[in-house]
């Protein structure tokens, strides 16, 4: 009985307390938008420059969309994850949240949620933008291709805050970050840059489904592994 109870306490305390760092972080950048404006010029500009350097005679739009859209959702995504805890460095306030009576895996709820807002915010101005850039047909499968996306960036959040929080600490947080976070980033990157390059090409759903299986289960193993590995990544 009393374990059922400290549950139950304990389930809404994590839940509000996730959602308090994620709406501090996401009003700090609402207020400056430095990161923001950062990963949007960087998402438009890669579309426009791949726009403009492709050669419609050697290979089509279709095949060309998917593989532009995954590279600039995830480098774009490392813009804004870099920051996730460098605006608790200026003025050492990451002591005070460990201070405080939240756990350490609140703290990494509440930072990879407003990374998935953040990175979702990006998607959803690189999406379009490449639809139109490229010249995409429309049709339903764009709600499944927000769907593949979605799931990715859950994947690529989980793991990018993990190793935020391991960079954070280093002078070289900018270098050292990428290189911790894209090697993990593939397993999630290439499910999902198949199921698009598919879903473009007019295949049904169920021949996609393979490999929106597989995002899936890299999604709960690397939420899983990721939560519990984080609150090891502060001990000093």
């Amino acid at each position: 009985m009393s374990t059922a109870t400290d549950l139950t306490v304990r389930v809404p305390g994590f839940v509000s307390d996730s959602l308090r760092i994620a709406r501090k972080d996401l009003l700090i950048e609402f207020r400056t938008r430095s990161a923001f404006l950062a990963a949007a010029v960087f998402a438009l500009l890669s579309v426009a420059i791949f726009r403009f350097t492709w050669d419609a005679s050697a290979v089509a739009a279709i095949d060309l969309a998917s593989p532009v859209l995954w590279v600039i959702f995830t480098f774009s995504g490392l813009l804004g994850l870099n920051r996730s805890f460098g605006i608790e460095q200026a003025d050492r306030a990451m002591d005070a949240l460990l201070a405080s009576p939240m756990s350490r895996e609140a703290v990494f709820a509440g930072k990879a949620l407003a990374n998935l807002v953040f990175v979702g915010t990006v998607q959803a101005l690189a999406i379009p933008a490449i639809a139109l850039f490229f010249d995409l047909p429309a049709g339903a499968f764009w709600i499944t291709i927000t769907a593949v996306a979605l799931l990715a960036t859950i994947g690529l959040t989980a793991v990018g805050t993990l190793f935020a929080a391991v960079a954070a600490n280093t002078r070289l947080a900018e270098l050292l970050l990428p290189m911790l976070a894209l090697p993990f980033f593939v397993p999630v990157v290439i499910p999902a840059a198949q199921a698009t390059a598919l879903l473009l090409a007019g295949r049904p759903i169920a021949d996609v489904s393979s490999w929106i299986k597989m995002l899936v289960a890299f999604d709960i193993v690397f939420v899983a592994a990721c939560t519990v590995a984080f609150p090891y990544t502060l001990d000093e």
